[in-house]
């Protein structure tokens, strides 16, 4: 595998600087003088496809450790044992970058800029996903006009609704033929300036969105199918994102665990379904998401327990790797992939009764991902061809779907939305060890920061327990 990677050019540093200066309302309070609070447009585009990216990695880093991607390597962690968890600084992050959107979606308007108008849609969409499956009920259609410090909040399914909408209206925008100001290809950090590719994006997005509310009766497999083959056609379309002021932040836990302040250790439950104990099959892709250990093994950290070991980083339990093409120090950041398009398909098509047609993509899924993790074709196609894997379209479940996406999704998000849906039926899974809840959770407490400063509008705490609208059953 090749991908393209880049560090962020000491122009584009200040341009991103100065896109930071924008939108003043309830979540920038006071105005910062060394910062321009008029940037053009392509210093926004800089400054939010990077942002994006980010926002997708400083959400996984929580939602990864409630999949079991990850696992504290010290016993009890909060996130990690489904203890109510301060994540502000997650919160506000993503609001902050609405905020910047907003700005230019604004600006766009103005300036009859409908492509630029097109990609602030999209990416709020994807912002506002991201915080409303998170926490549920958020602010979005009261938080940027700049009349309140206290803004409403709007149900989840609202937020969905909103969220859906954006995705059509950016589809429309980008389409148009007679924008007055073209997307700037040098600051468009996720599809360098190409309509095209962020149309695509928006229909795997959609397709995304549709599918997540399987358990719903608004549920539509043939709307959900339709949006995927709108969307990407191979790895090169995926929406990544991998310019950094240093590094990948994945690679900078890594470097962290080596100074000892520990983190990215990998859970049992992924390294097992990996390394054959689970399901009695080597999966090659382990090799390009972690080291061996110093047995020369492929070993996990049981959530809950941290590393029986004690508090060191000898290596015998296995990390976040900077060998891996996913968590280098250039690796792009994955927004959403041609290969989450494949079994997202294969979901709905299987949901639709169209077993042959789910199962070409249930494979094409398996090809996509181990291509882009870099997986030689030989051991690919071993894996592929082994009888617990390829076990032909007849005997296709949802079980394995639901499976192999689970490492087409390592460290996105959008992993916690399907354990959500899948009801965390993974085989082997358990809850963490002294976890807070007797259940698996199910949603995060609002941050400290939003009671702090909007108490008046957030709504009254449930259970960590308590389903989304769209996880019901």
């Amino acid at each position: 595998m090749k991908i393209s990677y880049q560090y962020i050019r000491p122009m584009l540093v200040v341009l991103l600087m100065l896109g930071m200066g924008s939108c003043k309302d309830y979540f920038e309070l006071n105005q910062n003088p060394n910062l321009i609070s008029n940037p053009p447009l392509a210093s926004l585009l800089s400054t939010t496809t990077q942002k994006t990216g980010l926002a997708s990695q400083r959400f996984g880093n929580i939602t990864s450790y409630f999949v079991q991607y990850l696992a504290n390597p010290g016993a009890g962690g909060s996130t990690d044992t489904y203890q109510i968890t301060d994540y502000t600084g997650t919160w506000d992050y993503a609001y902050f970058a609405m905020a910047d959107l907003y700005d230019m979606k604004r600006k766009a308007q103005e300036q009859g800029a409908s492509e630029y108008v097109g990609v602030a849609d999209v990416m709020l969409s994807y912002h506002l996903t991201l915080v409303a499956d998170m926490f549920g009920s958020a602010p979005f259609s009261d938080a940027f006009t700049g009349t309140t410090l206290t803004p409403k909040y709007d149900t989840a399914e609202n937020l969905y609704t909103t969220a859906l909408t954006l995705l059509n209206e950016g589809i429309t925008e980008l389409a148009k033929t007679d924008s007055k100001v073209k997307l700037s290809a040098g600051n468009d950090l996720i599809h360098k300036g190409s309509t095209a590719a962020w149309i695509k994006t928006a229909y795997a997005l959609k397709a995304r969105m549709l599918n997540k509310v399987s358990k719903t009766s608004t549920y539509r497999p043939t709307d959900v199918l339709d949006a995927v083959s709108k969307s990407y056609t191979a790895n090169t379309d995926d929406a990544q994102m991998s310019s950094f002021l240093l590094r990948n932040p994945w690679a900078q836990v890594a470097i962290n665990n080596t100074q000892l302040l520990l983190d990215g250790w990998l859970s049992t439950q992924l390294v097992n379904q990996l390394n054959g104990t689970t399901y009695g099959v080597f999966d090659p892709r382990v090799e390009k998401i972690t080291d061996k250990t110093v047995n020369n093994d492929y070993k996990g950290t049981v959530n809950g327990q941290g590393n029986v070991g004690g508090n060191n980083t000898v290596k015998d339990e296995s990390y976040i790797s900077l060998n891996s093409p996913l968590t280098g120090n250039t690796s792009p950041l994955l927004i959403v992939t041609f290969a989450e398009m494949k079994f997202v398909e294969a979901e709905a098509a299987f949901r639709a009764g169209d077993k042959t047609r789910a199962y070409t993509a249930y494979l094409a899924g398996i090809r996509a991902n181990m291509d882009k993790y870099g997986v030689a074709a030989a051991a690919r196609d071993a894996y592929i061809a082994n009888p617990a894997v390829g076990v032909g379209a007849d005997a296709l479940t949802l079980d394995l779907i639901f499976k192999e996406k689970y490492v087409a999704t390592y460290l996105n998000p959008e992993a916690w939305n399907d354990a959500r849906r899948y009801d965390y039926k993974y085989k082997d899974f358990k809850l963490p060890l002294n976890a807070a809840l007797t259940t698996f959770i199910r949603r995060a407490a609002y941050p400290n920061g939003e009671t702090s400063k909007n108490g008046i509008n957030v709504p009254q705490e449930v259970p960590l327990s308590a389903p989304l609208w769209w996880d019901k059953p």
